[in-house]
Formats: structure tokens, sequence, C-alpha cells
């Protein structure tokens, strides 16, 4: 039997799933808090053993995985990176200082959330007078479906879009098997509201509100949030805030478009 050669369109095809396939493990390795063992990598990832170690070891090589005894997380190598984004990112940039007058003015603390698929990540914060009880590192993968910050980045999709993100919520374990769209919808701003509300939703004894940081091309994918303890805040509290929040919303939406972001 003859075998035909691959031709460069079938190589370049065969090294773009070897590149996805890494990246989704150096992004699941992302969402650990802990080290983790190849066989819950390779589970989480839909990979068997053996192809997920072998990306494993690749991406070792490069520093981006680390390996204690038979447990795997994220290596050094993402430091750089992460360096030069907080220091010269205009979305970065912009955000501190009208967080930081956010959290003065409320006393509440003040978080920048964007968007990165089907999560969102925490790219700045500034923690007010009253302490969460907890801490939450720069740069942690969260889900959109719970939390006001992210709940926010979800009120504009349309159907099929929010199915998509149920769906995705499901396979990354933020969701028990069987959520789907119309559990999301509940959980959604009410037509209208420009704000989304969340209490014990992602944290424990945590209340948070937020709004979208408006965007010239309409698409959103950023938010701002003020979240305090619960006993520290009622509902009406962080409601009252809403003015404040919109106004540094837009603050950071005109810095944006004056840097070309």
């Amino acid at each position: 039997m003859t075998v035909e050669p691959k031709t460069s369109e079938s190589r370049s095809a065969s090294s773009m799933r070897s590149l996805s396939r890494a990246i989704e493990v150096f992004e699941q390795l992302q969402r650990y808090e802990h080290p983790q063992r190849l066989n819950q990598i390779a589970k989480d990832c839909g990979m068997s053993s053996p192809t997920t170690l072998r990306i494993l070891r690749v991406l070792q090589e490069y520093g981006l995985v680390s390996q204690t005894d038979k447990s795997y997380r994220i290596g050094p190598a993402v430091l750089p990176a992460a360096r030069v984004f907080l220091e010269s990112d205009p979305l970065a940039r912009a955000a501190r200082p009208i967080l930081q007058h956010l959290a003065e003015q409320t006393g509440l603390t003040a978080s920048l959330y964007s968007r990165l698929g089907f999560e969102r990540v925490l790219v700045e914060r500034v923690v007010g007078a009253a302490s969460l009880g907890y801490d939450l590192p720069q740069g942690r993968r969260l889900p959109l479906t719970v939390g006001a910050a992210g709940k926010i980045l979800l009120a504009s999709l349309e159907a099929d879009q929010l199915e998509q993100v149920a769906h995705a919520s499901v396979e990354r374990k933020y969701e028990p098997a069987g959520f789907t769209t119309a559990d999301l919808r509940r959980r959604l701003p009410a037509p209208g509201e420009d704000f989304a509300y969340s209490e014990d939703e992602r944290a424990t004894g945590v209340v948070s509100v937020a709004v979208a940081v408006p965007s010239r091309s309409g698409t959103i994918t950023e938010s701002i949030s003020l979240t305090s303890p619960v006993e520290s805040s009622s509902r009406e509290d962080l409601l009252a805030q809403v003015p404040e929040l919109r106004h540094s919303a837009r603050r950071l939406a005109d810095l944006l478009a004056s840097t070309m972001y």
C-alpha cells in the first residue's frame, strides 16, 4: 500500500492542532489553585495521559510549566510576560488611578475585570477600608456566570452566545452538569438595568455590584466592580454606588479611547 506524503497544508493543520492542545493545557494549569497530577490535568483537558505528558514536557523546556514531585504547575517564564503587561498595557495603567479614587470615595474594594474567552480575569484591584477576608491575585481566571463583574459582561449577549457560555462553564466545572441557558438568564440583570449585583455567589459573605466599561466597538470586554463584606454593606448601600461606578467606567473608556487601546 502506498502512503501519500503529507502536504504542506496537512502539516500546517497538524501543527496548529498541536499548538491548540498545548495552549489548552497551559490554560487549564492557570485554573488550578494548587499543583495537579498528570491524570487530573489529562482528564480536565479531555486528552490522553501520554499526549498530555508530551505537551507538559515541551512547556517545561520553555519554563512555562514546573514540576514538583509528580505534580505540575505554571512555571516562572510567565513572570516576564506578566511584568510587561502590567507596566505597559494601556488598560492596566489607565485603570489604576481610577480604581484608587473609587476605593477612596466609597471605602469599598474596586476591581477591573477583562473577559478572556468564556472566563474573566482580574486585571487590577484596589482594596477598600473593609477587608474582604480573602486574597484574589491579579490574573486569576474566574467564571463569567457568577459574580457581578462576570454577569454584567454577559448582559448584552445574544441567545446563541449565552448558550456557548453556559456549555463552556459546565465543561470547566464552574457549573454543575445540566446547567442551562435558562438558568444563566435568571442570574443576569433585568432588562433595562445597566448593572449587575451578586451576593454569596463566587465567594461566601461577599456582596458586589458592577457595571460594564463602554466600548466604541459595541463589544463589552471589561467591567468595574465594587465589593464588600456582607456585614459591612447592604444591597441598598451598594446600589447607591452605581452612579459613581458609571462615572468611573466612562472615565476609563475615555482614557482607553485616547490611547487607541
